[in-house]
């Protein structure tokens, strides 16, 4: 039984090259060294009662079998019965062979290290480093003569091999080595070890990674080490890129993690593991740390570039603690936490965590303060811009939280009393506030009772783009609710008219200054003459011109703001032909250009809505103008004779007139329709999707039925482009108020046709749509409806009896 039994007890986890190497002893093995039952030197040799010596475990284990099988407890040699089990320990025997082990080891050690050298047998070196391995966790003492006999430095070495296994198992002895022993990670923390560690780390060996994170592992247990870890360039990003890889294998991941964990001991390392993406650790920090260590990692934050994802988790997780911070009266305090919130609250959803979280009630606070706790102007100009950011997030303010009137007159007194780039930040809030219908009324009437208008255009000749840029994009906000006033403003001797020209025909491609400033001018009256007259003195409707026909050209290719600067310039352009009948200077310009040809094929701008609306209001002011400058025939004067006798004579036959207004017509020179196919293009856009576009349709149509024109031919051009039916879908349809007045009235002029009116009078749905107006539209409408109504028989007509009623 105890022969059998020896092959059982396993004689440690040595391997097989650190056994084998430990057999080789220099001094003998005496036979009382070694346990009976184990076959090995005893470690723990105790005796029984009969004398015998064993494995203090071994024996244990023994009289452990006996008890569970049911067996007398014997001797394993004599097999007799014992009377008693009591083990008494063989301290001189122990000490005898701690002395004999320490030679042997000291000796075998040696043996090792001479043999750890690059020039010996690859086997020879893995069987060392083997050895070193197994005495190091055999004993802890082991560690200090590992030390002692400067074997670090040797392993070290054998980083260098060629061969993989040996740097392998160098970087696995090296982690037994320094495992639970500060004094030998010191060691291996000199020169440049740590650097090489790191390198193994890129390696495409996996093995190779997984035994270099295990031994940074062990050594970021060494608050001393973990800054030297982290001031290898590359290495947190590294770890940090293995935390989340996919193709590592999950120990390898594990223990990059918990690496960086313990690197988080040093603020240098938080900081490079924020700059690299491991955001969490700098998060805590400035949750749960000391105030220094808050401020030291807020003011950090505030130096970071953060994706819009990475910005509203910070806004989630630290956003409450720093508008806290920001609340305090000390300045570092303030100025450290007004960094962060800059630097997150540039997206939108983070801006608006950042106002659920009550940051504006501070921020307003710190701007208009005065006095011993007013914030130094640097950083009132970091308030204004994160001020500017949440306003400029589209959140749904409560009117009274920033558009008081209080406030939005302390902001115009701000803007007008601080430096460009706290202005410019100001106007951002004002542009931001503007762009909401809520809130932009409240504003409009803060800056009309505050007369701050003449100041805001001063603006727009700032020498700072930035400054100048939110200066337009507020007046351009502020236009369709403040036009006159703007408009006032502008005309006049100071220059802001001629600085937005300017801007506008800057040869830069399209940037967003240029199309917010002729937006700007887009939206101010059409009809006031001064600023048109000041336009067309300053030169600007030619810059406007030469800019669209570029554009259509393809001089100036698509950028992001090219549909709204194309949209704005053409209804700039547009609003010249407002004044023609004012302006003889507009209508050469008209003439020079072949405006009404350009408005013509810009009513195929497909997809762009506001181009093709502002074409047709153009085509349908020239249209208006066609009659009055339509040269009509100088007739000849009649004869004595004919003036005497008019049966003899006889009405000269003029060719080439205008069969609409019956004189000389171009399209150039009178902007007649009937030329350049703009009857058949406007009668094309009745059926728009957008119903602005068919109102401005419809109204140009509109003027070949107009009074100072032959009627008749104009029903009769409308016929030949098919115009009809669509004017009665637009009549029927009652889209809006504004298309029903114009379809109502075209289709009264129609209908004066005997011929038009016996086709239509059997269509119930006209019938029906000028029923419902002649019932339900307004007092002119109505009037107009009935006349109509007339003419297919649906009222009687009792013009007869009452000639003084119903009149055309």
């Amino acid at each position: 039984m105890a022969d059998s039994w020896d092959g059982s007890y396993d004689h440690g986890s040595q391997s097989e090259e650190s056994y084998h190497f430990e057999r080789l002893h220099i001094e003998p093995i005496y036979d009382s060294f070694i346990c009976p039952l184990t076959k090995q030197v005893m470690k723990d040799p105790v005796s029984l009662e009969n004398g015998q010596t064993f494995e203090r475990e071994a024996i244990e284990r023994w009289f452990r079998e006996c008890r569970d099988s049911g067996r007398k407890l014997v001797c394993p040699l004599t097999q007799k019965e014992l009377k008693s089990i009591e083990l008494n320990p063989s301290i001189a025997l122990r000490h005898t062979i701690e002395e004999w082990t320490a030679r042997n080891e000291a000796v075998q050690l040696d043996m090792a290290r001479r043999s750890l050298n690059l020039s010996s047998p690859e086997s020879e070196i893995l069987q060392s480093l083997q050895y070193v391995q197994y005495i190091c966790q055999k004993s802890r003492s082991n560690k200090h003569d590992v030390r002692n006999n400067e074997l670090i430095p040797i392993i070290v070495d054998m980083l260098k091999s060629s061969s993989r296994r040996v740097r392998c198992k160098a970087l696995e002895t090296l982690r037994v080595v320094v495992e639970d022993d500060d004094d030998n990670k010191a060691i291996l923390g000199e020169g440049d070890t740590v650097r090489t560690i790191v390198k193994f780390l890129s390696h495409e060996q996996s093995k190779e990674r997984e035994q270099a994170v295990s031994l940074l592992y062990e050594l970021s247990k060494s608050e001393a080490l973990c800054e030297k870890i982290g001031s290898v360039n590359g290495a947190i990003l590294i770890l940090v890129g293995m935390t989340s890889s996919k193709s590592e294998n999950l120990a390898t991941v594990e223990k990059a993690d918990r690496t960086l964990e313990n690197l988080e001991k040093c603020e240098n390392n938080v900081r490079q593991m924020a700059e690299n993406g491991r955001l969490q650790p700098l998060l805590n920090h400035i949750l749960e740390g000391p105030l220094e260590t808050k401020l030291s990692m807020a003011s950090y934050l505030g130096e970071l570039v953060l994706s819009n994802d990475v910005q509203v988790l910070v806004a989630r997780t630290v956003g409450s603690s720093l508008i806290t911070i920001m609340r305090s009266g000390n300045p570092q305090s303030r100025e450290a936490s007004l960094k962060a919130l800059n630097q997150i609250s540039c997206c939108e959803k983070s801006a608006r965590i950042l106002i659920e979280e009550g940051i504006l009630p501070p921020l307003v606070k710190d701007l208009f303060t005065v006095g011993a706790n007013q914030l130094p102007m640097r950083l009132k100009e970091v308030s204004a811009t994160i001020l500017a950011n949440v306003v400029n997030s589209g959140y749904e303010f409560d009117h009274q939280t920033l558009v008081s009137e209080e406030i939005v007159h302390n902001l115009l007194h701000l803007i007008s009393n601080t430096g460009p780039g706290i202005e410019c930040k100001l106007l951002q809030v004002l542009v931001g506030l503007t762009c909401s219908q809520a809130t932009a009324l409240n504003v409009v009437a803060a800056i009309k009772s505050s007369g701050a208008i003449i100041s805001l255009v001063q603006f727009i000749e700032a020498p700072q783009k930035d400054l100048r840029l939110a200066s337009i994009k507020l007046l351009q906000n502020l236009s369709p609710h403040m036009g006159q006033e703007l408009a006032d403003a502008l005309r006049g001797t100071v220059g802001q008219l001629g600085s937005l020209i300017r801007v506008v025909s800057e040869n830069l491609g399209i940037t967003e200054e240029q199309a917010a400033a002729v937006g700007l001018l887009a939206e101010l009256p059409e009809r006031d003459l001064g600023l048109t007259r000041q336009m067309l003195d300053d030169g600007a409707f030619e810059l406007i011109f030469s800019r669209v026909v570029k554009i259509r050209q393809g001089e100036i290719r698509g950028t992001r703001f090219v549909t709204p600067f194309l949209e704005g310039l053409v209804k700039v352009l547009a609003r010249v032909t407002f004044v023609l009948g004012d302006e003889h200077d507009a209508v050469s310009f008209c003439r020079e250009h072949e405006l009404a040809r350009l408005f013509i094929e810009l009513l195929q701008s497909n997809g762009l809505d506001n181009v093709q609306m502002s074409s047709a209001v153009a085509l349908e002011n020239l249209s208006q103008e066609s009659k009055n400058l339509t040269k009509l025939p100088d007739l000849p004067t009649p004869s004595l004779c004919s003036s005497v006798f008019p049966c003899f004579s006889r009405q000269p036959v003029i060719t080439g007139l205008c069969r609409l207004h019956r004189g000389t017509c171009s399209l150039k020179e009178t902007f007649c329709l009937l030329e350049g196919q703009g009857v058949e293009k406007l009668v094309a856009l009745l059926d728009h999707n957008n119903e602005k576009v068919v109102e401005a349709a419809l109204a140009a149509v509109c003027t070949l039925l107009e009074d100072g024109v032959d009627i008749e031919q104009g029903m009769k051009v409308l016929c030949e482009a098919e115009g009809i039916p669509p004017i009665i879908e637009v009549l029927v349809e009652k889209r809006t108020e504004n298309l029903r007045r114009r379809a109502v009235w075209a289709m009264e002029r129609l209908l004066r046709s005997e011929e038009i009116a016996y086709e239509v009078s059997g269509d119930n749905n006209v019938g029906t749509a000028l029923v419902d107006a002649f019932q339900h539209a307004d007092y002119r409408t109505r009037q107009i409806a009935e006349r109509a109504l007339r003419h297919v028989d649906k009222i009687p007509n009792f013009s007869g009896v009452f000639p003084n009623l119903g009149g055309g």
